[in-house]
C-alpha cells in the first residue's frame, strides 16, 4: 500500500495489486479496440485467426498470459458497441443488455461452439447451423427470440467499440481502479498521515 496525500489529488491509501491490475487492463482495452500497435496486431494475427478470441485458454507469452488473467474482470466492467462483431463473443460478452448465455440459457446449452464470435454467428447461412439438433421445446422458443434479436442487429464494416463507465470509450486506469476497489469506509486516522 502507498499513501498519496488527498490534497494533491490522491485517493488516500492505494492498493498496489489493484492499481497494477487497472494498469494491465489498459492492454486489454488496446487489444479489443484493435489499436494499430505492433504487439496488438501480432496477437490478432498469431492467436486470433479464424475468429477465435481469447477466453479461458491462455496462449501466448508470459506477459500476455498474465494480462489474460484479468479478462473476466475487464469484461465485467466493459460495454461493447458491436460494429463488425469480430472482437466480441456471441454467448459470453455483453453486446446486448446481458450475455446471451444468461438470457437464453436453454438454447445456449445446445450451442456447438460456446466461444463463437458475433461475426461468426452472423456469417452462418442459417442460425440453426450453430446448434446441435434436435432442440427441446424451450430451446426452440428461445431460438425464435434469438432470431428476432439477430434480425434487429446489423453488423457494419467498422471495428467494435469497447467502452467504460457509461459510454466513455476512453480507458482511464484511475477510473478502472475506482471500479475495482469499490467503496470502503476509511478510518479518519488516515487523514492525519
Amino acid at each position: 500500500m502507498i499513501c498519496v496525500p488527498k490534497e494533491e489529488g490522491g485517493l488516500g491509501v492505494i492498493n498496489i495489486e489493484i492499481q497494477n491490475q487497472s494498469l494491465l487492463m489498459k492492454n486489454l482495452d488496446k487489444f479489443f479496440n484493435r489499436k494499430n500497435i505492433p504487439w496488438a496486431n501480432l496477437i490478432w494475427e498469431k492467436h486470433c485467426k479464424n475468429g477465435k478470441l481469447p477466453s479461458h485458454v491462455k496462449k501466448g507469452s508470459f506477459w500476455w498470459r498474465d494480462v489474460l488473467k484479468l479478462l473476466s474482470k475487464f469484461k465485467d466492467l466493459a460495454f461493447i458497441q458491436v460494429k463488425n462483431g469480430q472482437t466480441c463473443l456471441f454467448w459470453k460478452d455483453r453486446w446486448l443488455t446481458q450475455p446471451l448465455e444468461q438470457s437464453l440459457p436453454e438454447i445456449h446449452s445446445f450451442a456447438k461452439n460456446k466461444l463463437i464470435s458475433v461475426s461468426r454467428a452472423f456469417s452462418q447461412d442459417t442460425i440453426i447451423e450453430i446448434f446441435n439438433l434436435p432442440l427441446s421445446q424451450i430451446a426452440f422458443t428461445q431460438l425464435q427470440s434469438l432470431q428476432h434479436l439477430m434480425e434487429a442487429t446489423t453488423l457494419e464494416n467498422n471495428d467494435d467499440v469497447w467502452s467504460y463507465n457509461g459510454g466513455s470509450s476512453k480507458f482511464l486506469s484511475s477510473r478502472m481502479y475506482k471500479k475495482l476497489i469499490g467503496h470502503h469506509p476509511t478510518n479518519p486516522a488516515f487523514n492525519w498521515v
